[in-house]
């Protein structure tokens, strides 16, 4: 059964191949997705080759209604989004995907019944399919080939209706089990770097010293570091410590070295 959310209905209108139909399911489901509507599918229905290419959707076409003709399949709704990527010559409000899901999240959300149409892969729908629809879906794509794949466009439509109907994190930081270090980290971070570098002599001419100091905490505060980050940093410090010091004890025990007098 399909899922209780509140959603459109995609109507596919005389699809040809049974591998788009079934890309499409995949498609509508990837966000969630379930109510697939066909129109007088070329091959007829169910089709072995779209649930084959349905890759684990195949809920969807086996839900999927049928319907002989355009009429039929949105009878029930009340605001139909025809696709087109041509101008039609018909007075018609033109959306885009963003704008139309918009639209369509709105008024779902007022108790109405909306649907999407998308024409067949050939040539898209007649004239006389978009004229039962109340507006018109535009793609902003290249001019040159304006031609979409019928699951490309549901895809595009659907990825516009997750949008418009539920929150989307457009940005999110995968923290890899650690967390943000603390201020007080980073400054006890950037002494041990500031103490071992003036041991090493870095901070030379004597005048400029205080500068490079200042641009070096600068450089550490800037930096979004972690307390795993944090902690690497400190072990990479006390290595090369240790490396030196393990050298120079080397150096001098070395046969042949001479000891100072």
């Amino acid at each position: 059964m399909p899922t209780d959310t509140p959603q459109p209905s995609f109507v596919l209108v005389r699809p040809q191949m049974g591998e788009n139909i079934g890309a499409a399911s995949r498609a509508m489901w990837n966000f969630s997705l379930d109510r697939m509507r066909l129109v007088a599918p070329r091959d007829g229905w169910p089709n072995p080759n779209a649930t084959a290419m349905a890759s684990g959707a195949g809920r969807l076409l086996d839900e999927a209604q049928v319907f002989d003709d355009i009429a039929g399949a949105v009878g029930d709704c009340t605001y139909v989004f025809a696709t087109t990527a041509r101008p039609r010559d018909l007075t018609k409000p033109v959306y885009s995907p963003e704008e139309a899901m918009r639209e369509a999240a709105k008024r779902i959300g007022e108790g109405q019944k909306v649907a999407v149409m998308f024409g067949p892969e050939r040539a898209g729908m007649e004239n006389e399919d978009i004229a039962q629809a109340n507006a018109i879906i535009s793609v902003p794509v290249n001019p040159q080939f304006a031609s979409l794949n019928l699951a490309q466009c549901v895809l595009l439509c659907a990825y516009e209706w997750q949008r418009a109907s539920s929150e989307v994190i457009h940005l999110h930081q995968e923290l890899a089990g650690t967390d943000w270090a603390e201020v007080q980290e980073i400054d006890h971070l950037s002494k041990h770097y500031e103490d071992r570098l003036d041991e090493a002599g870095f901070f030379f001419p004597e005048h400029k010293a205080g500068s490079m100091k200042l641009n070096l905490r600068n450089l550490w505060s800037r930096l979004p570091l972690t307390r795993a980050d944090v902690q690497m940093l400190h072990g990479i410090m006390r290595q090369m410590v240790r490396w030196k010091s393990n050298a120079a004890v080397a150096a001098k025990s070395a046969p042949g070295t001479k000891k100072p007098d």
